[in-house]
């Protein structure tokens, strides 16, 4: 249920967990990393995309470059977001290969303007929604920049969380900009918001 003053609340609740995601061990990380992409490569909702938002993973988040490298081979459209300013607003370009990621806004690979081009329709396709932490219906904790907030408003495809079930809250405090997506997926089980619970 949304709460009027949020924000306190999300402050500790992303401390508590950047402290659980650095807690854990590489090799422990690594494991769970594959499971997870492997998980969403075999969703039904990577399988039916024909075009993919995704993001470059940063050392604390769910790794992504399986899903990335995947999406490419799969002849399937990669977008990949940069930041515009630190405002919340990004832009999402085309990737056909790795190689044209370059290192911006903190720290994060972010594709280079220079060779990709920008695209805008978010009318459909499939977005691979960053998070801290997510709850049962959807709802997540970002790192508190809104990037993602300001992005979901506008999108209309399917979106989809990757999380360790570790990770996972059963109500996070929202707010009234606060989008919840789709679909969650864990090393363990996919809980789609439509009620649907599917156990790997």
């Amino acid at each position: 249920m949304p709460v009027k003053n949020v924000r306190e609340l999300k402050s500790q609740l992303r401390a508590k967990y950047k402290k659980i995601r650095k807690s854990c061990p590489p090799e422990k990380k690594q494991q769970l990393d594959l499971a997870l992409q492997n998980a969403f490569l075999a969703s039904e909702e990577y399988k039916s995309c024909d075009v993919l938002f995704a993001f470059a993973s940063s050392p604390i988040e769910v790794d992504t470059s399986l899903i990335l490298e995947t999406t490419l081979k799969d002849g399937k459209k990669l977008a990949l977001p940069r930041c515009r300013n630190n405002f919340g607003e990004m832009d999402f370009y085309l990737v056909t290969s790795l190689s044209q990621l370059e290192k911006g806004a903190f720290s994060i690979m972010e594709p280079n303007p220079e060779v990709c081009e920008k695209y805008g329709d978010f009318s459909h396709g499939l977005c691979l929604v960053p998070g801290l932490c997510f709850d049962t219906q959807g709802f997540r904790l970002g790192f508190g920049k809104g990037y993602y907030d300001r992005f979901l408003q506008s999108f209309s495809g399917t979106s989809v969380g990757l999380c360790y079930s570790k990770c996972m809250e059963h109500t996070l405090p929202s707010g009234v900009f606060d989008r919840p997506v789709d679909a969650v997926i864990t090393e363990k089980y996919t809980n789609r918001t439509n009620n649907e619970f599917v156990k790997e």
